[in-house]
């Protein structure tokens, strides 16, 4: 797969005939995707799940609401950071601190096993997801092809949206095209 065909760092946006409960109106942010597959987070389900319950030593950095979200069907069990690292060190090619890796931008993955003081001063903010959404090769791009997501570019925000329930209608606001209409998509079509 080139370069220019991966969708990595991208959002995929759930359309409302996308049949599937575990992705309801979701925001997926990929962080891979390549012949080998797709794998990324659900960044809009909050748990009621506090980060200091399950990695205390991480809650002081995860941004508001200081939850746990739920990345996805896959791995409930396990966790991965996602954060953003403002400035130059976040937008530059093999800079960024130790204890993260980039992903697209300024966004990166936390390697959860370092100490948080590490990372500390760099991160701009920090969401723990439990498990993650996964796709085997060919199966998202079967997906797409069948309208089940609209594409469209992440912005560093999306990670750390203050109002996460929200961020489906405010991706799609934001689309200079079509897309900003299906915002106002009501969440139940029968009941008009």
């Amino acid at each position: 797969m080139t370069e220019v065909s991966s969708l990595t760092g991208r959002l995929l946006v759930a359309t409302p005939a996308l049949a599937d409960p575990n992705f309801d109106r979701a925001v997926v942010l990929l962080l891979d995707h390549d012949e080998e597959g797709s794998l990324g987070v659900v960044l809009n389900r909050p748990t009621p799940v506090g980060v200091g319950d399950i990695l205390e030593s991480w809650a002081a950095l995860a941004g508001e609401p200081g939850v746990v979200f739920q990345g996805g069907p896959v791995s409930l069990d396990s966790a991965l950071g996602v954060a953003v690292v403002p400035g130059e060190a976040g937008t530059v090619p093999g800079e960024g601190p130790l204890g993260w890796r980039r992903v697209h931008g300024a966004i990166g993955l936390v390697d959860l096993e370092a100490p948080p003081e590490l990372l500390a001063s760099a991160l701009g903010s920090l969401r723990i997801f439990a498990g993650y959404a996964g796709w085997g090769p060919g199966q998202l791009e079967d997906e797409l092809v069948e309208g089940a997501w609209y594409v469209v570019e992440s912005e560093p925000g999306d990670v750390s949206s203050p109002d996460p329930e929200q961020l489906w209608r405010a991706v799609l606001r934001r689309q200079r095209n079509e897309l900003a209409m299906v915002a106002t998509y009501p969440d139940d079509p029968s009941l008009n």
